[in-house]
């Protein structure tokens, strides 16, 4: 009862996605936590999605280019599409940081990715993504929700609409945001949109107590909050049946139950002092600059364990956005998140839960090759780039190593087996088992998807076993 003010975000179910259109006044849809089967056997069950907000440069990072670096210094030979024209230069700025080859893949790693670099056979890095909107909003709105406008559902959203939970006693979708604050757009990034509430993302504080108002005051504990809650239902449940059409209250109802189940499962599982020593040293808990993030990612875990389908882990408000001081800021982003994330793939593939749960790093775009802030070397920066930048995944049926697409030879715009946003969502759908066009859910006298009529289609060259292109 103490946590009721959670509402509810917790709450989780679907509309049958095979059944006939919804007919108003015919038909009264429901929802509810019960698991949902997918269209088809699916290879990921479940979601870790690490998102960097800002942008990382993948020219520093994950996609070397040897010709930039030789230009350094130099005019830009080419057009730039720049985001921020008072600082705009056209001077080519070449990667401070070495690149080398990993792996039986061969996949070439920036220096500041050592850990990344222990677990390249497990990943694939895609050198190609775009979303052609230059501005952090609209950018995170589609590759988080589809579409570049506000207000819709994000994928976590989608996600347990269309598949249910794994647990009825744990939120089945995850935020949790950095102790610096929020990203860019806020609460947006995990809004249900215009799906039923239920499906909203739940927050995990950042700090102790995770999750407030957990125990309930002594006074409320035992068989008083058992009674009250059962009387407190009656009532509810008495006024629902006189008003079927309240769904706001019907998930008000199952809140309830889902709290009180919560006071028990929600502490076991944000408790990682249960947690060996390995597991500390691994995710860098006993490091000062990992520690926090590595809490978190190992929260992530735990929850992905206990049946949780979708869990994001957001860095804070422009973490990534380097426009300038590069040299400084990017290698202080990198060290926070590097080890943490690393750690994930190596946890989940030795627990066996890696085939089933897909591990998603990257930002809503990436870096320019030129210098912006041209006010010495140790203040530069990069600005935004949209039309080419790169991200990697894992598990849950991606493919196993190596890297997909290209950037032009400057890492300015993806030019090789280009992955639009809407190309990685359908990928995704398919491989947790959905059809795009089937999970649907009728708002407005409008079917609406994820992909909304966009024209995505399933990337066979980063699924599992398809061959590299």
């Amino acid at each position: 009862m103490s946590i009721a003010p959670l509402a509810v975000n917790w709450l989780l179910g679907q509309e049958d996605a095979s059944a006939a259109p919804f007919k108003p006044g015919l038909k009264r849809p429901t929802f509810d936590l019960q698991p949902k089967p997918a269209h088809k056997p699916p290879q990921a069950t479940a979601m870790v999605s690490l998102f960097m907000q800002g942008g990382p440069s993948q020219i520093d990072l994950l996609d070397p280019k040897p010709a930039l670096n030789k230009l350094d210094g130099q005019k830009f030979p080419g057009t730039i599409k720049y985001d921020n024209a008072a600082q705009a230069s056209s001077t080519v700025l070449g990667s401070p940081w070495k690149f080398k080859q990993y792996g039986n893949s061969g996949t070439h790693v920036s220096e500041l990715l050592p850990n990344l670099s222990e677990v390249v056979d497990d990943i694939c890095v895609i050198r190609s993504m775009h979303t052609g909107v230059n501005n952090h909003g609209q950018s995170i709105h589609a590759v988080n929700s589809g579409r570049i406008q506000r207000g819709r559902p994000a994928l976590g959203s989608w996600l347990t609409y269309a598949l249910g939970a794994e647990t009825d006693n744990l939120p089945a979708y995850v935020a949790m945001t950095d102790p610096r604050g929020l990203p860019v757009e806020g609460v947006l990034n995990w809004n249900n949109g215009w799906l039923p509430s239920l499906y909203q993302g739940t927050v995990i504080r950042p700090r102790e107590p995770r999750i407030l108002n957990l125990e309930p005051p002594s006074y409320l504990q035992g068989d008083v909050q058992k009674n009250y809650l059962a009387f407190l239902n009656e009532l509810n449940q008495d006024y629902l049946n006189k008003n079927p059409r309240e769904l706001e209250l019907a998930a008000r109802i199952a809140n309830y139950q889902l709290a009180a189940r919560m006071q028990t499962a929600a502490r076991e599982a944000l408790n990682i002092e249960q947690e060996t020593a390995a597991t500390y040293r691994m995710y860098g808990i006993d490091e000062a600059a990992t520690e926090e993030y590595g809490k978190r990612c190992l929260i992530a875990r735990r929850l992905i364990e206990r049946g949780v389908r979708f869990v994001q882990v957001f860095t804070k408000n422009q973490y990534w956005d380097h426009h300038g001081s590069i040299r400084s800021s990017l290698p202080a982003s990198c060290l926070k998140t590097d080890k943490p994330a690393a750690a994930l793939v190596k946890d989940l593939k030795q627990r066996g839960l890696l085939d089933s749960t897909v591990v998603h790093w990257g930002g809503e775009m990436g870096r320019l090759p030129v210098i912006q802030n041209d006010a010495g070397p140790e203040r530069v920066g990069r600005d935004h780039n949209t039309y080419g930048f790169s991200m990697w995944v894992a598990g849950g049926g991606f493919r196993r190593g190596g890297t997909y697409g290209a950037t032009d030879e400057f890492g300015h715009h993806a030019v090789e087996n280009v992955v639009h946003h809407y190309d990685y969502h359908a990928t995704l759908l398919h491989l947790f088992g959905l059809d795009p066009d089937r999970v649907v859910y009728h708002h407005n006298s409008r079917a609406q998807t994820l992909l909304d009529k966009q024209p995505g289609q399933v990337v066979n060259g980063i699924v599992e076993n398809a061959p590299l292109v």
